[in-house]
């Protein structure tokens, strides 16, 4: 299973990886909004992990966009963010992520959100 994660936060791209590769998933990054919608057309990733708060093009747009797309509309996205206002977690849901994480990222129960939507 391959996971595109759209992050860029250089620390946090790799503690995700390395977490998620120990776990047998290929991982792909980027590191922008644009960059994510293009390796996700075209590396076609099982799930996509989206920070929220991205340079070039956010992650609500970004997801926006995913989901809009046909070849793309179909990949589970799960929305990250350390902004953990009331609204966020609609807001995210609202572009069309499947889930919603806060950071700091609590690795066991994103993988339980992982796991459940790619029914592993």
């Amino acid at each position: 299973m391959k996971i595109l994660i759209v992050e860029d936060n250089v620390m946090l791209q790799d503690i995700l990886s390395e977490r998620l590769t120990i776990r047998d998933f290929e991982v792909v990054i980027a590191s922008d909004g644009q960059s994510g919608v293009n390796q996700a057309s075209s590396e076609q990733p099982d799930l996509i992990l989206m920070d929220m708060s991205l340079p070039v093009m956010d992650g609500w747009e970004a997801s926006h966009i995913l989901k809009q797309q046909q070849n793309t509309q179909h990949i589970p996205i799960i929305a990250l963010t350390a902004h953990a206002l009331s609204g966020d977690r609609e807001k995210s849901l609202g572009v069309g992520c499947d889930e919603f994480e806060t950071k700091p990222v609590n690795f066991p129960r994103l993988l339980t959100k992982i796991e459940a939507l790619l029914t592993i």
